[in-house]
Order: structure tokens, then C-alpha cells, then sequence
């Protein structure tokens, strides 16, 4: 029900824009608070309609599906969660996505943090994948199948130093029970014995920090899902190999989703953003149509006189 009546509002104000241009054009433009209004329910309403946005899979996200759908039952996947709630809108769909996936492929998942935020997302991320019934219907049992060891501060050289050892920079997780008390830790000691590393990164300490340590220093497997203000900042690491797929914001979290066949909150979001951003270019076209409208008049000899 809702769905319909947010199509039909839509499909309401997009015909209403002709009788605002026609307003425009004759000297009578909307007030300001009536373009906020459009732009407003342009994002608001998309949020209501059970609609998927015609998306192509890109390269970058079919590569990174690619990998992971390889990994073998049982292999370890390090998850680092490197954002804050700021960040959340671009990356919290996609690291639920991953999470999900990951639980039910039977990966195991080893989480942390380079920012003080990112555990509690991932704790978040968990909550919302336990929810899911396709995961439900297994249980997952935490330090077994998944372990969350927390944030440690030191940016790079926290990755440098797990290079050494995990359990030099964790020594106990979220719970605060020993390291070496952790089934899913067993012959975990350092980037050798982990199969995958997932980054999700919103800046610095981040994916630049990962590929720079985790696989140029350690040969390690990573994938990587940022911000799209970051993602051309890491986009020369996935051309040269270094990354194997990458999840470029809303655009790249809704494509995930879409290859997974998980259906999240990227394509409900990215849906807002196109009205929106359609909403806005309608009054840039009004705006410049009414401009040179009544450029036009005042040129004229009537207007001159």
C-alpha cells in the first residue's frame, strides 16, 4: 500500500514541475521552502517504494564476488572495520552484506577495528545479520564463528605489528577472554594463517594502510569496500592488482547486495539519491530556463520600455 501511494506522489510531483516552470517562466517562481519541499519528498518518498534501481554489476564489485565465493568452508576471514557512524550510510549496508554472506558460507570471522567506532558497527553489522532468517537457521556462536577483538589505537603500526603476531596487539577479545582462549583463534598467530582480509574504510587508518602493509609486506588477500569520496584514492590499487575487488559507496554497496541476491538498505538508499539528485537538476533546468526567458524580454523593446 505504501508503495503505491509513494509512486503515485512521485509520479505527482514530476508532473507538477511543468506548471512550476510555467510559473517561472511568467515572473512567478515557487517560494524556496516549495523547492525544499520537492527535494525533500523526492528522497523521502523512494524510501517507501519496494523498487530496486536498474543497476549493472561493475567489474570492480563481480571481481570481489568472485574471490570470495572461492573461499572454501571454514577459512578465516579477518573483517576490519575501519569507519564511524558518519561513514555508516556508505558502509554499514555493505559490511552487513558481507557478514551475512559470510555466515552463510561458513567463513569464519575475525573482527577489529583501526578506529575506535569500528567494532561497535560491527557489532551493529552482526545484529542485523542474526536477524536474517537464512542465517538464523544456523547457529553461530561467538569465538567459534565469529570473534570481535576490538579497537586497538596505533593506526599502520597495529597492522605492522599483527605481522608479527595478532595476539601481540589483541591479547583478549571484546569480551576480555584470552587470546589463547578463543577456539576460532587456534593456530591464528598471523597474516599467514588468515585466508581473506575484508577492509571496510572510510579514510586514514584505512584500505591505503592495508594494501600498503597487509599485502605489499605480508602477501596478504584484500578486498575493500569505501567511502566514494575514498574509492578514487584506492582505485590505482585495484588496477595494479593489490586489491582484488573494490566497493565504491551507496552505488558499490547496492551492487553487492544485488550479486549476493540480499536485499538491503544500499538499493532502497541509492533509490533516494537518484530522486533527489533528479529533483535538483529539475530546478537547475528550471532555473536557467526562467534565466534566459527573461533575458530574453528584458532585450526586447517592450522590455525596454
Amino acid at each position: 500500500m505504501l508503495n503505491t501511494i509513494a509512486t503515485i506522489l512521485l509520479s505527482l510531483l514530476g508532473v507538477s514541475l511543468i506548471y512550476v516552470l510555467y510559473r517561472t517562466v511568467i515572473g512567478k517562481p515557487v517560494e524556496r521552502r516549495i523547492v525544499f519541499a520537492y527535494i525533500g519528498l523526492g528522497v523521502t518518498l523512494p524510501l517507501l517504494m519496494k523498487m530496486t534501481p536498474p543497476l549493472p554489476i561493475t567489474t570492480d564489485v563481480q571481481r570481489l564476488y568472485d574471490h570470495i565465493s572461492k573461499l572454501p568452508p571454514g577459512s578465516k576471514v579477518l573483517c576490519a572495520f575501519d569507519y564511524d557512524p558518519p561513514s555508516a550510510p556508505e558502509l554499514q549496508p555493505m559490511a552487513v552484506a558481507f557478514v551475512k554472506y559470510a555466515f552463510k558460507h561458513d567463513l569464519k570471522l575475525i573482527i577489529m577495528g583501526l578506529w575506535p567506532q569500528g567494532p561497535q558497527q560491527a557489532r551493529m553489522a552482526l545484529e542485523l545479520a542474526f536477524k536474517d532468517s537464512t542465517v538464523a537457521v544456523k547457529p553461530h556462536e561467538e569465538g567459534v564463528d565469529w570473534v570481535n577483538l576490538g579497537f586497538q589505537s596505533g593506526n599502520e603500526f597495529v597492522i605492522l605489528s599483527m605481522g608479527d603476531g595478532f595476539k601481540r596487539m589483541f591479547p583478549r577479545d571484546t569480551r576480555l577472554i584470552p587470546y589463547d582462549s578463543i577456539p576460532i583463534l587456534n593456530n591464528v598467530v598471523n597474516f599467514s594463517n588468515i585466508d581473506f582480509i575484508m577492509n571496510f574504510g572510510a579514510g586514514y587508518p584505512g584500505t591505503r594502510e592495508w594494501v600498503q602493509i597487509g599485502v605489499d609486506r605480508y602477501k596478504s588477500t584484500l578486498g575493500a569496500g569505501t567511502t566514494a569520496v575514498q574509492a578514487t584514492e584506492v582505485y590505482p590499487y585495484l588496477s595494479s592488482g593489490q586489491l582484488v575487488g573494490l566497493l565504491g559507496g551507496m552505488s558499490g554497496a547496492a551492487e553487492f547486495e544485488k550479486v549476493l541476491d540480499e536485499k538491503g538498505k544500499a538499493s532502497t538508499f541509492l533509490l533516494a539519491q537518484m530522486f533527489g539528485h533528479a529533483a535538483v537538476m529539475a530546478f537547475v533546468i528550471i532555473g536557467n530556463v526562467a534565466f534566459f526567458v527573461l533575458r530574453r524580454k528584458k532585450k526586447s523593446p517592450e522590455g525596454n520600455d
